[in-house]
């Protein structure tokens, strides 16, 4: 296996807000757009262009009748219409009753992990996992639950033929699943209140952490 390019416990999360400038709570939507860029932060040697570790795109909107999500989507914006359509009621915007209940109580938002995708030299390591994990655990206090939707057409362009496109969903999925998402209805969900999230990351802490994984 190629060695790593620095330490992945030295790997720092930056997350922004995106919007623009002029936009006010009350010129917004529903949808705050969120960017996690994970790199390498400056106290630890490596590599300049090795910094970058991966970008996660993700989308928090609120779960009430008063900003209904189903109500401010655009024409194409079909992978957050699917996912509205099966998680939410369709007259109030909040969770439907199934899925509710397998939910810890919290604030009435969701986020929508949009995509995410680790530089080539980071990959193949395991840091998917525990980014994604440490990523949604910095929503846990604002937010109920997460949700992904993950379909083979995603990756047409970059799969030589429909067999490797569904073989790639499914991996992802699998990656998913081990920090704690469960597939509903066609969607990948999570309660931001399960440990896998955090547990995610263990496997790194015994490896590069102190104990050398002797611990």
């Amino acid at each position: 296996m190629v060695e790593l390019p620095a330490n992945p416990l030295a790997i720092e999360l930056s997350l922004t807000n995106q919007e623009l400038w002029w936009q006010t709570k009350d010129d917004s939507d529903g949808v705050e757009y969120w960017r996690a860029s994970a790199d390498v932060w400056g106290l630890d040697p490596c590599p300049p262009d090795r910094r970058h570790v991966g970008l996660f795109r993700l989308a928090v909107v609120e779960l009430n009748p008063e900003r209904n999500l189903l109500d401010s989507l655009e024409v194409g914006e079909w992978e957050f219409e699917y996912i509205a359509e099966t998680v939410l009621n369709l007259n109030d915007g909040t969770l439907v009753p199934e899925l509710d209940a397998q939910i810890s109580n919290g604030m009435q938002r969701m986020v929508i992990l949009c995509g995410f995708e680790l530089a080539e030299v980071w990959r193949g390591h395991g840091l998917a996992a525990p980014l994604i994990g440490a990523t949604l655990g910095r929503f846990s206090e604002t937010a109920r639950l997460a949700v992904c939707r993950i379909s083979p057409a995603d990756f047409n362009g970059e799969c030589p033929d429909r067999i490797s496109a569904e073989l790639t969903a499914l991996r992802l999925g699998a990656l998913l699943e081990r920090v704690g998402f469960f597939l509903w209805k066609g969607v990948y969900v999570v309660d931001l209140n399960d440990r896998a999230l955090a547990d995610a990351g263990f496997g790194l802490f015994r490896q590069w952490g102190p104990c050398g994984g002797d611990c």
